[in-house]
C-alpha cells in the first residue's frame, strides 16, 4: 500500500487545493490512488487532462484512477466515459472530508461513480485552508473562489461556482500563523480576487482586506496580490498601493485585449481607456511599479486594426510581464458560437504579442542594472525582487531570507547580481 500520488493541471489554486486534498487523503487513508487535478480553461486543456489520464493507466495498469478539479466539474461525462478512470469528483465534494473516507480501499468500490453536485449551490470557501503551500519563501492564500461574472471566452464560474469569500478574520489568523512559521512573503489568490467581500456582512473590499492584514500582521515582510480585474480596484486598494512599502509594486492585470469591440464581445467590464487610466494612476501613487497582463489573442471577429489596438496596449500601459493565450473555443461558452479566427492569423498575432513581451521584459530588467534590490531568496542561488523579476546569485544565499542585492546585469530573462 503507498500513498495517493496527485498530479495537477492548471492554476495555482489548482494546486493549493492539491495540497488540501492530499491532506484529506491522507488522514481518510486513501492508499494507492492517482488522483488528477484537472482544469477546464481551454479545450487544449481537456485534451491534455484526457491524455495525462491514458498515460496513467498504462503506467499504472491496476490503480485507481481519480478525476476531479474544474474539467471534471463542468464535463463530468466526458471523463466517465473514459474506461481509465474509477471515479470523478466535483469540485466541492474533492473538499470534503466525507468524500476521501468514501474512497478507502474497502469503500471505493460500493460508492458512485460520478459525484459531482450543483456547483451554483456553494456557499463557503474556507474549509480547506492549507498552511504553507508554496515555497519556503512565498506561501498562497486563498481568499476567494468562484466567479459571478460571465466572460464569454470563460467556461471557469461553472467549473468554480458564485464568488465566496474567506472573512477577514481567518485570513489574518492563517497569515499571522504562516508569519509565525518564517514565512516572510504571502500571496492572496483566489479566481476573482476583486471581488473579494461582496458576499460577506457590509460588503468590505478587497483594499480593506489588504489593509487589515498589514496592519493586523506586522512583521508579515512582504504581501502580494494575485491577478486583479483593474476596473474593480477599489478606493482603499489604491490608498494600499500609495502608503504601504510592504504590499510589493507588482501588479497582474485580466486585461484579455485592447480593442473595446473585442471587450464588449468578450463581455467584460472595461475599455482600453479605463485600463489605460488605472496604470496610470498606480504608477503615479507608486512610480516603480510593473504590470503583467494576461491578453488574448485571435479573439472572435478580431480584425487587423482589433489586434493592433492590444498591441498598442502594451506601450501604452507599460506592461511588462505578458501572458499571452492564443484564443481557442471552450464547448460551452458563447465565444464558441462566434465567427472563428484562422489558425494561423492566431499563432501569428501571439507570436507578436509575446514579442512585444519580450521586449518590454529587456527594458525592465535593463533598468535595474546598477540598483540595489531587496531579493527574497526562493533556492541558494535565485530570488526575486518585489518586482517579481528572478534574480541570479553567483555564490549561496540563505533560502527564505530577504537579500540586499547589487544587480550588475541580465541575460534578457534574468537579472544577475552581488550580495
Amino acid at each position: 500500500m503507498t500513498a495517493p500520488r496527485f498530479t495537477t493541471l492548471g492554476c495555482r489554486l489548482n494546486a493549493y487545493e492539491t495540497e488540501a486534498m492530499k491532506r484529506l487523503a491522507e488522514e481518510a487513508g486513501v492508499q494507492d490512488a492517482l488522483v488528477v487535478n484537472t482544469c477546464a480553461v481551454t479545450s487544449e486543456a481537456v485534451r491534455k487532462a484526457r491524455q495525462e489520464i491514458r498515460r496513467l493507466r498504462r503506467d499504472n495498469p491496476n490503480a485507481p484512477i481519480i478525476v476531479t478539479g474544474c474539467a471534471a466539474q463542468t464535463e463530468p461525462e466526458t471523463f466517465a466515459a473514459m474506461p481509465e478512470v474509477t471515479r470523478v469528483i466535483g469540485n466541492a465534494e474533492k473538499m470534503q472530508p466525507a468524500t476521501w473516507a468514501s474512497l478507502t480501499p474497502d469503500l471505493i468500490g460500493q460508492t458512485e461513480r460520478v459525484m459531482v453536485d450543483d456547483i451554483m449551490s456553494v456557499r463557503e470557501t474556507a474549509s480547506h485552508l492549507i498552511d504553507g503551500f508554496g515555497t519556503r519563501a512565498r506561501a498562497y492564500v486563498q481568499v476567494q473562489n468562484g466567479c459571478d461574472h460571465r466572460c464569454t471566452f470563460c467556461i471557469i464560474p461553472f467549473g468554480r461556482g458564485n464568488s465566496r469569500s474567506v472573512p477577514a478574520g481567518v485570513v489574518v489568523e492563517q497569515i499571522k500563523r504562516l508569519v509565525n512559521e518564517g514565512y516572510l512573503e504571502v500571496v492572496l489568490t483566489g479566481v476573482d480576487l476583486t471581488s473579494w467581500g461582496a458576499d460577506l456582512p457590509s460588503a468590505p473590499r478587497l483594499g480593506d482586506l489588504v489593509r487589515r492584514i498589514l496592519r493586523l500582521v506586522p512583521d508579515l515582510a512582504r504581501m502580494r496580490i494575485s491577478s486583479i480585474d483593474s476596473i474593480e480596484a477599489d478606493p482603499a486598494l489604491m490608498e494600499a498601493i500609495a502608503t504601504e512599502p510592504r504590499l510589493m509594486p507588482h501588479l497582474h492585470l485580466s486585461l484579455q485585449a485592447g480593442d473595446d469591440m473585442i471587450l464588449k464581445r468578450m463581455k467584460r467590464r472595461h475599455l482600453r481607456d479605463d485600463a489605460i487610466a488605472f496604470c496610470a494612476e498606480a504608477r503615479r501613487l507608486r512610480p516603480d511599479m510593473a504590470f503583467g497582463a494576461d491578453i488574448i489573442a485571435g479573439f472572435p471577429t478580431e480584425t487587423d486594426a482589433m489586434f493592433e489596438n492590444s498591441l498598442k496596449l502594451v506601450e501604452e500601459c507599460g506592461l511588462t510581464w505578458l501572458h499571452v493565450f492564443p484564443f481557442s473555443p471552450r464547448k460551452g461558452t458563447p465565444a464558441a458560437r462566434m465567427p472563428q479566427m484562422n489558425g494561423t492569423t492566431i499563432r501569428e498575432r501571439a507570436a507578436r504579442l509575446r514579442a512585444a513581451g519580450d521586449a518590454a521584459v529587456l527594458r525592465h530588467l535593463g533598468a535595474q542594472i546598477g540598483t540595489a534590490l531587496p531579493v527574497l531568496m526562493e533556492n541558494p542561488r535565485m530570488g526575486r525582487t518585489p518586482h517579481f523579476a528572478e534574480v541570479l546569485f553567483d555564490t549561496d544565499q540563505p533560502i527564505g531570507q530577504i537579500v540586499q542585492a547589487h544587480i550588475t546585469g541580465h541575460d534578457s530573462t534574468q537579472l544577475s547580481a552581488i550580495a
